[in-house]
């Protein structure tokens, strides 16, 4: 039957024509069906005489994908049709059809008839229609389809691209932690090629991770494992990769990324390796530089604020052995008389023989260090041997090497610092420079204290010279006054013990002493015609002999270390009641030294032999200094010396 679908017809079974024409309505309304199905299609199909094997049918889709007639399809046979010519499987197809074959071609590329390349998916079969074989061809257009799974798959291989060119190590696991890819990158971090990767799961590779606190990681917790359990990402995760199994590890940043299919199963996990092995050596280095810089602060503080050079060593030798990783350290001090180098201060030795170190300058390592003038390493000191006496000194010790550092103070070498290892570990040019760091901080401590040592002798020198010379110009003033003989001495010893009970510090008590020996210097500046005089003075010689206060102010005042002292020669003559001389001072307008000194010097005067009287007894001289309380002296500084006790001979 040409243009329409093989009618099926019933064969003649004798029964009444009502039934007859029962059966050919069905068959047609069942040709009709199939006729709105066949021409609605959205898959081409074809109509085959399975005898023949000529095209008896095609639907309108099949027409439109193709762009041929239906009068170009109908009656010709498979290959004649311009689309199917140069398929060789047409022919095939048709020849395994008349075998009753199912034949189905995945990707058949057909040609339309303007020239495009349609990909069809091609599905026959053998129906049998009446007594009749025809073959029905459904013919889908994939081309869509192709085109969407070769972007797919273009897609996938720029992502492979991507990953693999990653700087970053990416490992993709299987929901069972299969690898099922990894790039090179993380084939180079973890020290495994990919076909010891891919295909195994975590349980069967020997890896070793360490977490940042160094110790070793479980399996449990490493990234896809972790993933796994909660199904959570897994951002910035710092662990350790032991690459050869000897425990040089490898710093690596891991991000682990569930991914899900539709029904929210996991379907693989990306896990990314990101090493930073540099940053983490940046970050040592840093954390090195920061302990070292502490280190050199507290050396500095404990060398400004003490001058106690075996604390000052004693700090920088502990931040030796801590910094510099050294099993024992000490510090020889030049000394310039014998020539030597002596040990001063030493830190982690097994014995204490070291302290009797006696190094003659040029002998030995450190007598070279100090000579020469450079640091010395000895990597092997079975190799080398030193002096016997050093040997001696080290014996017991264990030591493998050493290093010895000059130290050098403005130009001048003044001792040497050592350092020992007991093991053969190899050191960096930045332990050494900051072993020559320590060297320079220890130089200084010791220049510091030397100085500060010459400083203190030359005080003391000085000191002595001063205190000399004031007891010098009282002796010579007394030389001038023989009724004063001693006088000046007694008083001042006398003046510092009863100022020492108002408080007075040590510093101000020597100012005290100079004051109370130099009480009469102004006297230097009366005539001797006054001062020398037997006989009652007049009352213009007094106006004179008061002056010696005036005259001692001005002698005093211009010298600079005396002018602390200058209150005792100057107000020791003010009264209370303020009837005293040169400036009428009353009550505590008076400096408190001098209403000490004021006391102290009746005491004694009354107390000594006088070519005009004799002494007075002790208690005739408390109850004059009673007496004139309140209106010579000050009430509470006699009080205070009376019950002192000081006021006895």
């Amino acid at each position: 039957m040409k243009g329409s679908v093989t009618a099926i017809h019933a064969p003649s079974s004798g029964k009444p024509a009502s039934d007859h024409t029962a059966v050919e309505q069905s068959l047609k309304d069942s040709e009709l069906r199939y006729r709105r199905l066949f021409e609605s299609a959205q898959d081409g199909i074809l109509i085959l005489n399975a005898k023949t094997g000529l095209i008896s049918d095609v639907n309108p889709y099949l027409i439109n994908m193709l762009g041929y007639s239906r009068e170009e399809f109908v009656e010709k046979k498979l290959w004649e049709v311009g689309a199917f010519r140069d398929i060789e499987a047409s022919r095939h197809s048709f020849q395994a059809l008349q075998k009753n074959e199912f034949i189905r071609y995945e990707n058949l590329p057909l040609k339309s008839k303007d020239g495009r390349l349609v990909q069809v998916e091609f599905v026959s079969n053998v129906y049998l229609v009446g007594k009749e074989k025809v073959i029905q061809c459904n013919i889908r257009d994939i081309s869509d389809r192709k085109r969407a799974e070769s972007d797919l798959l273009a897609q996938e291989k720029d992502h492979w691209l991507l990953i693999k060119n990653l700087p970053a190590g990416v490992i993709v696991h299987a929901p069972d932690t299969r690898i099922v890819m990894c790039n090179p990158e993380v084939s180079e971090l973890l020290g495994m090629s990919s076909d010891q990767l891919l295909g195994n799961s975590v349980s069967d590779l020997d890896w070793h991770f360490i977490r940042e606190d160094g110790t070793q990681m479980p399996v449990d917790a490493f990234p896809v494992n972790q993933v796994i359990a909660t199904g959570h990402v897994l951002k910035n995760l710092v662990m350790g990769v032991d690459r050869n199994g000897k425990g040089e590890h490898t710093w690596v940043v891991v991000n682990a990324y569930p991914e899900f299919d539709g029904s929210d199963l996991l379907r693989q996990v990306v896990v990314m390796f990101t090493d930073i092995s540099e940053i983490k050596s940046s970050e040592e280095k840093i954390r090195r530089h920061l302990e070292h810089l502490t280190a050199l602060v507290e050396i500095d503080r404990a060398i400004n604020f003490s001058f106690d050079l075996n604390l000052s060593l004693r700090t920088l030798l502990t931040h030796v052995i801590v910094q510099l990783g050294v099993d024992a350290a000490d510090v020889l001090l030049f000394n310039p008389k014998s020539r030597t180098l002596e040990y001063v201060a030493g830190r982690g030795f097994h014995t204490r023989s070291i302290e009797q170190a006696c190094q003659p300058l040029g002998e030995g390592y450190s007598g070279r260090v100090a000579l020469e003038r450079k640091i010395i390493h000895i990597p092997d000191l079975s190799q080398e041997q030193d002096s016997f006496m050093r040997g001696m000194l080290l014996a017991g010790e264990d030591f493998i090497s050493y290093h010895g550092v000059p130290l050098i103070a403005k130009g001048q070498v003044v001792g040497v610092l050592e350092a020992f290892h007991r093991t053969g570990i190899v050191r960096d040019g930045e332990w050494l420079e900051f072993l020559k760091a320590l060297a320079s901080q220890a130089a200084i401590a010791i220049d510091n204290v030397t100085l500060f040592d010459n400083l203190q002798h030359s005080n003391t020198e000085l000191f002595q010279a001063y205190d000399a010379t004031i007891e010098g110009w009282s002796r010579a003033l007394e030389l001038r006054d023989d009724e004063t003989e001693g006088h000046a001495q007694r008083v001042a010893v006398l003046t510092v013990k009863l100022a020492r009970l108002f408080g007075l510090s040590d510093p101000e008590l020597v100012q005290v002493r100079w004051g109370a020996l130099l009480h009469d210097i102004g006297k230097m500046g009366i005539p001797d015609r006054i001062l020398l005089k037997h006989d009652a003075l007049t009352e213009p010689e007094w106006v004179v002999m008061k002056k010696h206060a005036v005259f001692a102010y001005e002698m005093l005042s211009p010298i600079r270390y005396l002018r602390s002292a200058l209150d005792i020669p100057y107000a020791h003559h003010e009264k209370w009641d303020g009837s005293g001389y040169p400036l009428g001072l009353k009550g505590e307008q008076i400096p408190l030294v001098a209403r000490i000194f004021a006391v102290a010097d009746v005491w004694d005067a009354l107390r000594s032999d006088r070519r005009y009287r004799t002494s007075w007894s002790m208690e005739k001289v408390r109850k004059h200094l009673l007496s004139l309380a309140g209106t010579h002296f000050d009430p509470h500084v006699v009080m205070v010396c009376l019950d002192s006790n000081f006021l006895v001979d």
